[in-house]
Order: structure tokens, then C-alpha cells, then sequence
């Protein structure tokens, strides 16, 4: 039998985030192209990215076809669009000039899965990408990642939103997922607790 949801942010009652929802408003608009893996994954931060950034778009697929009606909504769009992954071409995002009524798109999965997505998606190529200047380690550190460079798409978003504005209060997003954190933590054994500190 599985546990009952809280109605809002859909988490179960006894991991309810509710209190530590603050809904805020942006001017890019949030894009994330979800490998179908995450949806379910119980750590997914793109569930709490969307509960504090209402108006957040997420599309599931894996290939070209899946993307069919969002790539037609990207063609009409009268904004650019900016990819955010780092590669070869890739500009930092902190050291160019990205005005605030953009279009941002981004690869939600592990570094294998995101990949993947961009191998079997070379339309994505078309657009400009941006990547990150990371200074600071991923606070989530309740998923492995095989990179030390590794984000969360809730801190990709969040860091995206600052690298744009750097007047952007972000802490809604932030304080979101450290209280995930934080609860998920607490509701380890010890043993299990003390791997991920």
C-alpha cells in the first residue's frame, strides 16, 4: 500500500515541504527536458523546483519525437533560448552578457542520462549553451554523483537565475532544498546518515 501524499507539494505527509515553500517569480522562463527515470526518483529536486517556481515547464522524453511539440514551441518563440550544459562550446554564463527574458533549457538526469538526452536530441545543439562557474560544492548531497562538479537541476536553476541577475534573491529555491536535505537526513539511521556528511 503506498503512503498518502500531501495534496500540495505531493511529497508523502511525513516528508511534507510545505513549510518551506516560498513560491517566487522570474523573468527566464524554465525549461527541463527530464530523463523519464527522474520522474519517480524521491530526491528529484525538479519536483521542488516547480512547487517554488510555479510557472517551470517540464517536458519527459528521451529522443527527438518525445520533444516534437516543444521543439515547435522553441521555433516560435521570440526569445532566445539558451541551452545550460557545459561543453567545448559552451560560454560561462557569469562572464557574458544574458538578458533576462530568455528561454532556459535543461537536462534533468545523471551525468550519463543528460548526456544521453543530448546525444539523442542534436537539435539542442542549435542553441547557444551556457555553462556554470562553480565555486562551491553541490549542497545535495543526499544523491552520488560521479562528478565533484555535479548540480542539481533546483541548483543549476538557482545559480542560472543568479549568473543573469546577480540582484536575484535565489534563497527560496536554496532553502527548499536544504530543508530536503536535511529531512531525508534525519530520517536515515545513523550509520546510513554518517555516508553522506
Amino acid at each position: 500500500m503506498s503512503r498518502p501524499n500531501c495534496p500540495n507539494c505531493h511529497y508523502p505527509h511525513n516528508a511534507c515541504l510545505c513549510a518551506s515553500i516560498e513560491p517566487m517569480q522570474v523573468k527566464p522562463t524554465l525549461i527541463i527536458l527530464q530523463d523519464p527515470s527522474e520522474v519517480g526518483h524521491a530526491k528529484n529536486s525538479v519536483r521542488l523546483l516547480e512547487l517554488v517556481i510555479k510557472d517551470t515547464q517540464v517536458v519527459v522524453g528521451e529522443n527527438a519525437d518525445d520533444f516534437a511539440e516543444l521543439r515547435a514551441q522553441l521555433a516560435q518563440a521570440n526569445k532566445p533560448v539558451y541551452l545550460v550544459y557545459p561543453s567545448d562550446t559552451s560560454v560561462c554564463a557569469n562572464q557574458t552578457q544574458v538578458e533576462q527574458d530568455v528561454i532556459l533549457l535543461f537536462l534533468d538526469g545523471t551525468w550519463r542520462k543528460a548526456y544521453k538526452l543530448l546525444q539523442l536530441n542534436p537539435w539542442l545543439q542549435a542553441y547557444p549553451a551556457l555553462h556554470l562557474d562553480l565555486d562551491s560544492a553541490s549542497n545535495y548531497t543526499i544523491r552520488k554523483a560521479s562528478r565533484s562538479d555535479s548540480l542539481s537541476t533546483l541548483e543549476a536553476a538557482a545559480m542560472m537565475l543568479k549568473a543573469i541577475d546577480n540582484n536575484h534573491n535565489v534563497t527560496p529555491l536554496t532553502n527548499a532544498l536544504n530543508a530536503m536535505v536535511e529531512q531525508r537526513l534525519a530520517s536515515m539511521p545513523a550509520e546510513v546518515r554518517a555516508r553522506y556528511r
